[in-house]
Parts: structure tokens; C-alpha cells; sequence
């Protein structure tokens, strides 16, 4: 039974997240207490969500790499993924931070603290992304291990249509409407 809901109902996954997002919010606890605001900027915060974004990036990426989002790597992403860097890296407290800020009559601070936060973040996530390539690029050269086995699957590849663990299977996709959509497979005889 529990094999006809959707990933994200599925005990297992609760429990992943779950656990994960224990160990993510204890480190951010942990960080924010270490790192106080400097004049008045939180930089803890600041710092958490950076890494958290670089580590993120890195992580997608190297399970993008290694193959289709099931098994060991959707067990990965969601553990360290959803679970601990969802629970290390804050919005809430960004949010709150920031509004602090225009509360204390730092408007600038605010806008700076804001703009550094969204900025630097994405550029960190894009570094993250670009290092995981370029490890595994770099393991493939070598042959050694965390190379990739193969190239990341694209829509519309005979061999990922072929494939029951990504496209078409209502059991992966949690869309019980995809199986046989021409459109979803790229696949005009699907569905006849």
C-alpha cells in the first residue's frame, strides 16, 4: 500500500526527513550561537544560508550526475537534501533578520544584508553545482570511483523512455496520469 502514495508520503521518507532535519537544525542552532551579528548584521545567518546553498547545489549535482532520482540517491537528497540542509538553512530567520534590521532604523543594512543574502547565495549554489561537475568529470577522466556511470538521462532519449524507473511509471512519478501521455514521453505511439 504504501508504494501507491505519492514520495512524499511514504514513512520512510517521513522518517529520512525527519532525522535529517534534526541533525540540520541543531547545527544551525549551533552556528547561529557561535556567529553573533556583526554591527547589527547577522552574520550567522548570513554564513548558514551560504553554505547551506553551496552544499545544496553540490549535493544535486552529483546525484544528478550518478543517475535517475531513485534508490540510495533519493534516500540522499532527501536525508541531507530536504532533511538536514533544509533544516540548516533558515528563510524564517533571514526574514526576520532582515525586518529587524528596518525595525533598528538600518534600512540600508537591511537592503544590503538582503540583496548580499540572495545574491551570494545563488552564486554559491551555481559554484557548488559547478565543482560537483568538475569532480565528477574529473573521476570519469580517472575512471575511479564517484565517477559518473553514465551521462544524466534526458527527456525524450529512447533509453529513458524505455526505462520503467523514470518516466511512464506511476509509482516513481507519484502521477498515475503519466503513463501512456505522449506529451509526458515524448513518444507518439504511447497510449494506442
Amino acid at each position: 500500500m504504501d508504494s501507491l502514495l505519492p514520495v512524499h508520503l511514504h514513512w520512510r521518507s517521513i522518517v529520512l526527513v525527519f532525522l535529517g532535519g534534526a541533525i540540520g537544525t541543531t547545527a544551525r542552532f549551533l552556528v547561529s550561537a557561535a556567529l553573533p551579528p556583526i554591527v547589527g548584521l547577522p552574520v550567522g545567518t548570513f554564513a548558514i544560508n551560504i553554505v547551506g546553498a553551496f552544499v545544496l547545489g553540490m549535493l544535486l549535482e552529483w546525484l544528478a550526475l550518478h543517475g535517475p532520482d531513485v534508490g540510495a540517491r533519493r534516500s540522499l537528497r532527501l536525508f541531507i537534501g530536504t532533511g538536514i540542509l533544509g533544516g540548516f538553512t533558515t528563510y524564517s530567520a533571514f526574514a526576520v533578520d532582515a525586518d529587524g534590521l528596518i525595525a533598528a532604523q538600518n534600512l540600508a543594512g537591511s537592503i544590503l544584508y538582503a540583496l548580499a543574502t540572495i545574491v551570494v547565495g545563488a552564486l554559491a549554489s551555481l559554484a557548488g553545482i559547478a565543482l560537483a561537475a568538475r569532480m565528477g568529470r574529473a573521476a570519469a577522466a580517472r575512471g575511479g570511483a564517484g565517477a559518473p556511470p553514465h551521462d544524466p538521462p534526458v527527456i525524450g532519449d529512447p533509453h529513458v523512455i524505455g526505462d520503467p524507473h523514470v518516466i511512464g511509471d506511476p509509482h516513481v512519478t507519484g502521477d498515475p496520469h503519466v503513463t501512456g501521455d505522449p506529451h509526458v514521453t515524448g513518444d507518439p505511439g504511447a497510449g494506442r
